[in-house]
């Protein structure tokens, strides 16, 4: 019975230090807890702010790609133009080629057509002459055909660009500065002159 008694009071007699120690251990944990809750709150603008700067970085990353895009919709742009003036330039030296191809037998015939009109100017017989200006008809239309034009001169005023003035006279049966007579008729081909009139000019 007195060590049972004597068990009980060494219980109810604790060690000061012991309960100062538990007491430092209690409050070192609600410190340790206070701390954390503070860091969490710290944390969490600072979680935010990160956030709105990725989101301002992918904004940015998304106008990127369009101030790229400039650059290369200029260059495709001015290349579709390089070619549609290519095709243009291509397509005329096209029509160029096939309206002047026969220029060069052109010009030579017209030497035969200045023989045939000489010989049309001289007296003949009746029945020889009319079949020369068949021959010479004929010759005419294939030459037109072909898209030879004569040049207007006789009566017309003078023109440098399809007229080439050999003589100056005086006259009265034009005015001044038209063409007076002509020396040699001029030609055109598809509208291109390939032998200018040779012509007098009126003073």
């Amino acid at each position: 019975m007195t060590k049972k008694k004597n068990d009980k009071e060494d219980i109810l007699e604790k060690d000061p230090a012991e309960e100062t120690q538990t007491a430092e251990e209690g409050s070192c944990e609600e410190q340790t807890a206070d701390t954390e809750s503070q860091s969490g709150a710290q944390d969490e603008p600072a979680e935010e702010k990160e956030t709105e700067e990725g989101t301002e970085a992918s904004g940015g990353e998304e106008a990127a790609p369009e101030e790229a895009e400039e650059p290369m919709k200029d260059q495709y742009l001015r290349l579709m133009a390089d070619f549609q003036n290519y095709k243009r330039r291509v397509a005329k030296e096209r029509e160029d080629t096939r309206a002047y191809a026969n220029e060069k037998i052109v010009t030579e015939l017209l030497t035969v057509l200045d023989n045939f009109d000489r010989a049309m100017e001289h007296d003949a017989d009746e029945g020889f002459k009319e079949g020369m200006q068949m021959i010479l008809d004929q010759f005419n239309d294939v030459l037109k055909h072909a898209g030879v034009e004569e040049i207007e001169a006789h009566g017309a005023e003078f023109d440098p660009n399809v007229h080439n003035a050999v003589l100056m006279e005086d006259t009265d049966e034009v005015e001044s500065g038209h063409v007076s007579c002509v020396l040699q008729k001029g030609y055109k081909l598809n509208g291109k002159v390939i032998r200018p009139a040779m012509v007098k000019v009126a003073n």
